[in-house]
């Protein structure tokens, strides 16, 4: 499928505006066509290269992808580098957050069925599920939950609700992750075990964090397994979210002559 990249900026509660980043599908003659809408959390660093191209990816099989810039409170929407200082920058407005105000951010990004995030973002993702019109999440390397550090004063509840999740959860860690040791792991399980969730749990035995990261990923990325990851994202959305791709037009627009 065709993409068809925007952007809006959405006002808040928590301060200033929210830039969210949009990633819509788009099929020549089905002019009514509907797609399940996607919230794709980012890492520590707002919506970067490697992250709109995932969005990409994800629009390509049909879903609407919207990337929310996470520290609308305290910068722009312009991705961190990948570097000491937009690690130290990231690292720190990500405990200087309020946690209700991630939770506005998810609320405000787009009329939601699924959600997907990795680092930050799987955290992110995890509590976006809590929504009840959550059909269905896939949280990579989702750092915090085992610890209880997201946001302001480095306590969040995201362990104590696992409860209220209603929809089907697919959680990814490799078994290198430093950031998640497995103990954490361990405990999250326990915790999806404990509250009766519908969940699969994937721990690639040589991935380290980031491991689906394509640019800047101190040699951690691994092309294969992120991809097989992808196949498990697209097996749960496909299953679980619907689209309608409504009738054919009959019309065939000739393609532009353009290098």
């Amino acid at each position: 499928m065709l993409i068809i990249e925007s952007h809006k900026d959405v006002p808040t509660k928590a301060g200033g505006d929210m830039r969210v980043f949009l990633f819509r599908p788009s099929i020549p003659n089905y002019p009514k066509a509907k797609f399940p809408g996607v919230v794709v959390f980012s890492e520590i660093y707002q919506v970067t290269g490697p992250v709109a191209r995932f969005c990409r990816q994800i629009a390509s099989h049909g879903y609407i992808c919207a990337a929310p810039s996470s520290y609308h409170e305290f910068t722009g929407p312009e991705a961190l580098a990948y570097d000491g200082p937009g690690t130290d920058k990231g690292n720190d407005w990500k405990v200087a957050k309020k946690v209700s105000a991630y939770d506005e951010d998810a609320t405000l990004s787009i009329d939601l069925l699924g959600a997907t995030g990795m680092c930050l973002g799987g955290h992110l993702a995890f509590r976006c599920a809590f929504d009840k019109r959550i059909k269905a999440a896939v949280c990579y390397f989702a750092t915090d939950i085992h610890s209880r550090t997201l946001g302001e004063g480095k306590k969040d509840d995201s362990l104590d609700r696992t409860k209220d999740i209603k929809g089907e959860l697919v959680m990814i860690f490799g078994k290198k992750d430093t950031h998640v040791p497995p103990d954490g792991r361990n405990l999250i399980r326990k915790s999806l075990h404990e509250a009766g969730t519908t969940f699969s749990f994937y721990e690639p035995a040589w991935a380290q964090h980031a491991f689906i990261r394509d640019e800047l990923s101190k040699g951690r990325y691994d092309p294969a397994l992120a991809g097989i990851c992808f196949q498990m994202l697209l097996e749960l959305f496909g299953r679980t979210l619907n689209g309608d791709l409504g009738p054919v037009s009959g019309e065939v627009d000739e393609p532009e002559d353009v290098c």
